[in-house]
Parts: structure tokens; C-alpha cells; sequence
């Protein structure tokens, strides 16, 4: 497994240009230029929590920090814009309401309303699975027992994307090699054993 940076926030973000504009921070009304807007926005998302190592956000102040709010050009996106935005990586599998489904119960056909905190997939539960499978084939552990916390603070995974998984992020991975006969989860609570086959 390629050696990753566990944190890039020594490196400052690099926006995209369209960041920039105004225009991006403005629901456009022709659908097709809204889709291709959305798109854009839930790639700058996913790309942020990237580089910041996000793994959830609240939305209630999504947008007093840099990722939607552009103080060089006074520009905001509103809690609205960014519930949709949210709702719109969601629905892509990019995202998820803590709580699961019924704290969406409030999303209205707008986009707007909804859960206050989401989780943010910017490696897919299965793609973390598979970094983990990774993991695990290189460092020849395969028929070992390792815990959730040395999966993810543990020494080997320093310098790894795994270092600092988000607890629930990594549940979902593992459970996705649980379901493909590759893992097996034993006990409960905060640092259950994971066997892999």
C-alpha cells in the first residue's frame, strides 16, 4: 500500500478556479448548468475534507469557514445552497446524515432543511475497505486479530490514509469486507477485533 500523508494541514487548500467567481456561489436556474454546479461543488467538498481529513460536518456552521465562504470576493453559500449540495453528494453515495436515513426526514423536494452533522465520503466505504485490505496484504496480517484502534492509531497505519479513520467511517468499511467473506468482527463497544481471511 502506497504510503499517504495522514495530514495535509500544514499545506494550505488549493481552491479551484471557480471558487473564485461569483457565479459558483449562486444557484443557477437552467438544470443542466445546476447539475454541472452541483457536481463541482461536491468535488470541492470531497476534495476540502480531503486535505483537511474531515469526516463530518456540520452544517449549521459549514458556512462561516473557507470551503463556503469566499472572503476575498464576499461571496457565501447560503445554509440552503449547501444542505443541497449536501443532499446532492448523499444521493451520490458521497455522503450521509449522522443517524442514517431518519435524520434526512426533514429534507423537503428543495433540498432544503435536513440533518444538522453529515459524514463525508471522500474515499466511498468500499474504497476504504479496500485500503484496508491493502493494509493489511502488506503488512502480511492476514489470520491476525488487530483492534479498530491500531487500524487506525496504531503505529504500522502512521503516514497511512488509514491513520485516523473516523470510528463509524471505518465500521462501515469493515463491514463491507465482513459481507465479501474477508473479515470477521469480533466483540462490541469502542475497540472491537477485526480477523481478516
Amino acid at each position: 500500500m502506497a504510503a499517504a500523508s495522514a495530514s495535509n494541514a500544514s499545506t494550505p487548500f488549493r481552491f479551484p478556479r471557480e471558487y473564485h467567481f461569483p457565479a459558483f456561489f449562486t444557484p443557477q436556474p437552467n438544470l443542466t448548468t445546476r447539475h454541472a454546479q452541483l457536481t463541482k461543488w461536491s468535488s470541492l467538498v470531497l476534495a476540502y475534507a480531503r486535505h483537511q481529513r474531515l469526516f463530518k460536518l456540520s452544517v449549521s456552521s459549514a458556512s462561516e469557514t473557507e470551503l463556503f465562504h469566499n472572503a476575498a470576493i464576499k461571496r457565501r453559500l447560503s445554509t440552503t445552497d449547501i444542505h443541497e449540495v449536501l443532499e446532492f453528494m448523499r444521493r451520490d453515495g458521497r455522503a450521509e446524515y449522522v443517524g442514517g436515513p431518519k435524520a434526512n426526514a426533514s429534507i423537503g423536494g428543495s433540498g432544503g432543511g435536513g440533518g444538522e452533522v453529515m459524514y463525508l465520503y471522500w474515499h466511498t466505504p468500499d474504497e476504504w475497505a479496500a485500503l484496508i485490505e491493502a493494509y493489511v496484504e502488506d503488512t502480511a496480517q492476514k489470520g491476525t486479530v488487530l483492534t479498530v484502534y491500531e487500524l487506525t492509531e496504531g503505529e504500522g497505519t502512521r503516514g497511512t490514509e488509514l491513520h485516523g479513520v473516523d470510528n463509524h467511517v471505518l465500521m462501515k468499511a469493515l463491514n463491507v469486507l465482513v459481507k465479501k467473506g474477508k473479515a470477521q468482527i469480533f466483540g462490541s463497544g469502542d475497540s472491537p477485533g477485526v480477523k481478516f481471511f
